[in-house]
């Protein structure tokens, strides 16, 4: 159940971040095509959230102190950014363009996702 919520959170973060930001691309002929691959968009990047944003976190973490956390941002617009390759190996339509937009994205979705955990409940 918790794996279903956290993977709506991340669905819409990642639809507010598409609806803002003319950098970042969603394509489907239908509605619920573009619903079945945001879905599939956020299963990507909570995937690559969840293993690949540790790690680099925790080999950068003395750039990040340094640069008191402001790192985060980057390592972030990275995961996004990497979440657009890894949709475009995998067939599906969804594109960021340019690294300042997957900056500006980044933090879309870190203010959606921290509103969404303060709206929703928390399945324990």
């Amino acid at each position: 159940m918790k794996f279903l919520l956290w993977v709506a959170v991340n669905a819409i973060a990642l639809a507010v971040a598409t609806w803002l930001l003319r950098g970042i691309t969603l394509s489907g002929a239908t509605t619920s095509q573009r619903a079945v691959t945001l879905i599939v968009v956020a299963l990507i990047f909570g995937v690559i959230n969840a293993i690949v944003r540790p790690l680099v976190k925790l080999l950068s973490l003395p750039f990040i102190i340094l640069t008191l956390g402001l790192l985060i941002f980057v390592i972030n617009a990275c995961m996004l950014l990497l979440t657009s390759w890894v949709a475009g190996q995998l067939a599906v339509p969804f594109a960021v363009h340019g690294f300042l937009t997957a900056v500006y994205g980044a933090v879309i979705i870190m203010i959606a996702t921290w509103i969404l955990e303060l709206v929703l409940p928390d399945p324990a």
